[in-house]
């Protein structure tokens, strides 16, 4: 089994989230929420904060912790073909500077405000339906039943 810590940024002003159109080096795109893979040695907190600036061009802040996601990944279903538990982190941030961009050599070709109805019709990952359901609802355990990852939701 493969593993991954992540954290994410939930970024919602004006009913709009942040999110990042990503591209796979197959090709296939989706939207996520901007974050991702935790280094080692660093805070989540920190990588949050990292992960933004690289893929979106924004500068933000943390505002507080919402919760965390764990889900295994089937092998089948899995990019790898071996089984894959992703944690992953989720914060509300802040947006306080920068300017728009697409991510530097990386898979983040543009980042979006996008009106909270229209993410529904989306083709996304399951983080995006996560971190929003943590977002509205702040569950005080910090946690969201499972995202089912069916139709236009994706690993």
């Amino acid at each position: 089994m493969s593993f991954r810590l992540a954290a994410y940024a939930v970024c919602i002003r004006d009913e709009r989230v942040l999110l990042a159109h990503y591209v796979a080096s197959t090709g296939e795109r989706h939207w996520t929420l901007p974050g991702g893979k935790v280094e080692h040695a660093e805070d989540p907190f920190d990588a949050v904060i990292r992960e933004v600036a690289e893929e979106t061009g924004y500068e933000a802040v943390v505002e507080r912790l919402l919760g965390v996601d764990s889900r295994v990944i089937p092998a089948a279903e899995a990019w790898l073909r071996i089984e894959h538990q992703n944690v992953g982190i989720f914060y509300r941030v802040r947006v306080v500077g920068g300017t728009p961009r697409p991510e530097p050599n990386g898979q983040t070709i543009e980042s979006v405000w996008t009106p909270l109805p229209d993410v529904a019709r989306l083709r996304r990952s399951a983080v995006v339906d996560v971190g929003l359901a943590l977002a509205l609802t702040l569950p005080s355990t910090g946690h969201v039943d499972p995202v089912p990852v069916v139709g236009l939701v994706q690993h």
